[in-house]
């Protein structure tokens, strides 16, 4: 039907232009920016899955440097009783030379002299040892072990979820560890000039006792080196997890720059097709006036 007032060819084809250059913007913007998924309006459950997959994402690589951390200062505290153990081992040498028939009084308080000395430099370490401005072993005034980091259980997060938490403890052992060093030296209690000393002389129980220190350092040595072998597995198993779960997040959220293009493609074709298709329609009313004339 031919009519001034209602151009129906006219109408179908600016709503079907109307259309292609909706999709045509939807396309080019995806384009644009990368991303399949720019709005809520592209896919609303795909925004919201990707999102918690953000989320996840990002708490795992915060966890994986929580795990470094962790092992760089359970390292520290690691080195700190690689060295105690050097000190007692050279304390035993020189307590299995004192008890030699061959020592003279003066070599042996040359001997207690230097065992003196080491006594005061264990209490150095265990007091002073600190990562990151905190000290681990004591609160510095004390060597009865109690006070640092690691004079309690401590807690790691290592993942993204609340429940996902890791305890060390070396409490009892650490403890322990400062008795020992205790009764292996008079002066690890001391803090500046260390006192003289009597463990070189009377029987020779003093190596003993250094045996026992020294197995008790190892004790705490390996409960620090299977907590940073449990993390540094963390670590890589959060690592992969990061893989897979951002490649998820990528396969709902990325576009697929071939699809697309062949989309932004055909819309262009078409909106080129629709406009001229509007521009022909809309010379229709004038045969209206070809039949009045």
């Amino acid at each position: 039907m031919l009519s001034l007032h209602t151009n129906a060819a006219a109408l179908s084809s600016q709503n079907a232009v109307g259309n292609t250059q909706k999709s045509l913007t939807t396309s080019l913007t995806r384009l644009g920016t990368g991303y399949r998924v720019n709005s809520a309006m592209d896919d609303a459950a795909g925004l919201q899955i990707a999102t918690r997959l953000d989320a996840q994402t990002r708490g795992m690589s915060v966890a994986q440097r929580n795990t470094q951390n962790g092992i760089s200062m359970m390292q520290t505290a690691e080195g700190a009783f690689s060295e105690m153990t050097n000190v007692l081992l050279r304390m035993k040498d020189l307590a299995t030379e004192a008890y030699n028939a061959s020592s003279t009084t003066d070599d042996v308080a040359a001997l207690q002299a230097e065992f003196d000395a080491l006594g005061l430099e264990l209490s150095n370490i265990f007091r002073t040892t600190s990562f990151g401005g905190q000290r681990l072993f004591s609160d510095g005034t004390n060597t009865d072990g109690t006070g640092g980091l690691l004079s309690a259980a401590i807690t790691f997060q290592i993942g993204a979820s609340a429940d996902e938490t890791m305890e060390v403890d070396t409490e009892t052992s650490l403890g322990d560890l400062a008795t020992a060093l205790a009764d292996v030296s008079a002066n690890y209690a001391g803090f500046a000039t260390p006192a003289d000393g009597t463990e070189l002389t009377g029987d020779n129980g003093i190596i003993t006792t250094i045996n026992d220190a020294l197995t008790e350092v190892g004790t705490v040595r390996a409960q620090l080196g299977a907590a940073s072998n449990r993390l540094e597995h963390v670590y890589n198993n959060l690592g992969n997890m990061i893989q897979n779960t951002t490649a998820s997040k990528g396969r709902i959220m990325d576009v697929d720059y071939a699809l697309e293009t062949s989309n932004s493609t055909s819309k262009q074709l078409l909106l080129q097709a629709g406009t001229s298709a509007l521009k022909q329609s809309s010379s229709l009313s004038q045969l209206v006036m070809s039949l009045m004339q």
